[in-house]
């Protein structure tokens, strides 16, 4: 099977889509098929024997590290070339309009991913006059699609109440041998703790910027004095996050990967996630996968996973109150908070991420198939 995929993101960029694509890429290869990306400028020409054509984007000033592709760009010359038998859009924005614009030239059927709210991301940067428009105009291009996909049961519903057409879930896996409890690490910890190793150790990680709503654990170190707080990761919001936990008992680590990634998860004690807007949070299922109990908003794909009292403690997703009290019950009771870390990962071990992406590329068959039928009508 030959699949072009079309990112609004990608390389050195990295975020959960990237990392989604990434799994894609890998199995493609695996698999023996054959793809083809078109992804913004300024990344790797090829990832997993797949090319990547890199396409002149410019940065989106409030997001630098986001950079869009014009959506007249003409890419139907190289699309023509490749031949593929489906179109895959990924987080269709810009660039995913091209390409639809494109296949729908040539006939090729087309599957389009739903993996960021950016209608709630945009209410959360103070924008939400920007919402409604927003979802006008994903619905349009969504529905001009042969299948939708999205990454949990709550954003299906979501998308359907929205007036979206033939949305099927696509879950995701995890990486059971990468994120493992094995991976404890004293020293990890003395670093991510600020030298107090015996104190209760929270742990954050994500893209820090408005939408994730970091600020909301400063009150939960006022309300749990105890503990301390580690946050990993880096984006637009990192210095005024910095100045804001000035002479609290958190440690930035910026951006970590691999193993160190891994020694993070494993080395904490709880796993605090205040977004309310994420589709998915592959960090939520990593951080289950490394034994950690889970706090987390009572929304997206987190209530998909966690059943309140069962791998972690749900809080409703405008109640601030409500993420400091869950914090500090896990805190004040760490029997109880490891008993939900382990239930999180046997329910993680489940999550295969081989048969995740074969149930993709089912998708992808399913999707081709019907242009051969169209072709032999």
């Amino acid at each position: 099977m030959r699949v072009a995929l079309f990112t609004e993101v990608f390389l050195p960029k990295v975020d959960g889509v990237v990392n989604t694509l990434c799994r894609v890429l890998e199995h493609l290869r695996r698999r023996g098929h054959t793809g083809l990306v078109f992804a913004p400028d300024g990344g790797p020409g090829s990832f997993a024997g797949t090319r990547v054509i890199g396409l002149p984007s410019v940065a989106i000033p409030i997001y630098p590290e986001l950079k869009l592709v014009p959506p007249l760009v003409d890419v139907e010359k190289e699309l023509l070339e490749f031949d593929p038998d489906v179109v895959h859009i990924i987080n269709p924005v810009s660039l995913g309009l091209a390409g639809l614009r494109a296949a729908r030239s040539l006939g090729v059927p087309v599957v389009a991913s739903y993996q960021t709210d950016l209608p709630g991301f945009a209410e959360r940067w103070g924008l939400g006059l920007l919402r409604e428009p927003l979802w006008a105009y994903f619905r349009w291009l969504h529905n001009q699609a042969d299948l939708n996909l999205c990454p949990s049961c709550a954003t299906q519903r979501e998308l359907l109440s929205q007036g979206f057409e033939r949305v099927q879930v696509w879950g995701r896996g995890v990486d059971t041998h990468r994120f493992n409890p094995a991976h404890r690490s004293a020293e990890r910890r003395i670093l991510l703790s600020g030298g107090h190793p015996e104190a209760p150790l929270l742990i954050y990680v994500g893209r820090l910027s408005p939408e994730k709503r970091v600020e909301w654990l400063l009150p939960v170190l006022k309300a749990v004095p105890e503990a301390r707080l580690a946050i990993v990761g880096d984006g637009p919001s990192r210095p005024i996050l910095e100045r804001l936990f000035k002479d609290t008992n958190t440690v930035f680590t910026g951006h970590l990967g691999g193993d160190n990634l891994a020694q993070a998860y494993a080395s904490g004690d709880i796993f605090v996630f205040p977004a309310a807007n994420e589709t998915f949070g592959n960090v939520v299922l990593e951080a289950m996968a490394s034994g950690l109990p889970v706090v987390a908003p009572r929304a997206g794909e987190p209530s998909d996973l966690i059943t309140h009292g069962e791998r972690g403690l749900l809080f409703e997703p405008g109640d601030q109150d409500g993420l400091v009290d869950a914090v500090r019950h896990l805190v004040r009771d760490l029997e109880y908070a490891r008993s939900l870390g382990a239930s999180g990962r046997a329910y993680a071990e489940t999550l295969n991420w081989e048969l995740v992406l074969d149930g993709l590329f089912d998708s992808y068959a399913r999707v081709a198939s019907h242009r051969v039928l169209r072709a032999a009508a």
